[in-house]
């Protein structure tokens, strides 16, 4: 079963059978429209966490691929067994993948699995675009082809400035709090950071050791969340609000000004 892997060393040994089995099911329902199917996400940054991690994937298919094998496509996955926090699956046809973009643009996004709350949704103008396009910018520089063409092949890169502006969204929606842990809000903080800085995608946790390092200010909150994003997600710390309040705060006026400078 692993030969159906392009490189099965290139993925965490605690998912690849699952994702063996992903790549067998999204070949059975899509059959010859397939075009890649390949991992973002932590495993791509070389930092997934068994038991804290999402399986983040995109699969790319031909623009002809009917409708209804979407749907079909959402249902196999989702009657899978996870064995991780949950699956984060997105799918684009292949001539939106091949162009730089600022849009979600999937036709389909599924997340499932036993931490995640459920959806499938197949129209992206609701949705917001950024988390889209910091994961397609990720899959550009660092994805793990599990199937099909080679990522660079399929995928284009968004636009420097399209990235920036995506961090500081992805920095705001944090900044509010909802649907995430303490520990991740600062975490993404810590990579938005580093992002500006280097023009680089960093796993989460290396960027809060660049932080821990550059930014005395802050260093004990970077470091509860380093220590608390070991533990498992059903374990993590709860951190004062007002000191995540206070980061984020820098955070964004960081970014900003990134983006003020990039506008020139």
């Amino acid at each position: 079963m692993t030969g159906l892997l392009a490189d099965p060393q290139a993925v965490p040994v605690e998912v690849r059978p699952y994702l063996t089995e992903l790549v067998r099911r999204t070949r059975e329902v899509c059959g010859s429209s397939l075009v890649s199917v390949f991992a973002v996400g932590s495993i791509a940054l070389q930092d997934y966490r068994h038991g804290r991690s999402d399986i983040d994937v995109t699969v790319v298919v031909d623009p002809s691929l009917p409708g209804p094998v979407v749907r079909e496509l959402a249902d196999s996955l989702t009657d899978q067994t996870c064995p991780a926090t949950g699956l984060e699956l997105v799918l684009y046809d292949a001539d939106f993948a091949a162009r730089s973009s600022a849009e979600a643009g999937f036709r389909l996004n599924l997340n499932t699995g036993p931490l995640l709350r459920y959806h499938a949704t197949y129209d992206p103008s609701g949705a917001p675009a950024f988390w889209f396009v910091i994961d397609r910018a990720i899959g550009y520089q660092s994805g793990r082809l599990l199937f099909g063409r080679p990522v660079r092949e399929v995928l284009a890169a968004p636009s420097h400035e399209d990235q920036l502006a995506a961090v500081l969204d992805s920095v705001r929606d944090h900044s509010r709090g909802v649907g995430h842990l303490a520990d991740n809000r600062i975490l993404n903080g810590c990579r938005a950071v580093v992002f500006c800085r280097t023009g680089r995608w960093v796993a989460k946790y290396a960027a809060g050791q660049m932080l821990s390092s550059s930014e005395p200010e802050f260093r004990p909150l970077v470091d509860r969340a380093l220590r608390s994003v070991e533990l498992p997600r059903s374990q993590a710390w709860d951190l004062p609000q007002d000191e995540v309040r206070d980061f984020l705060d820098r955070v964004r006026e960081i970014v900003e000004r990134t983006v003020r400078n990039a506008d020139g």
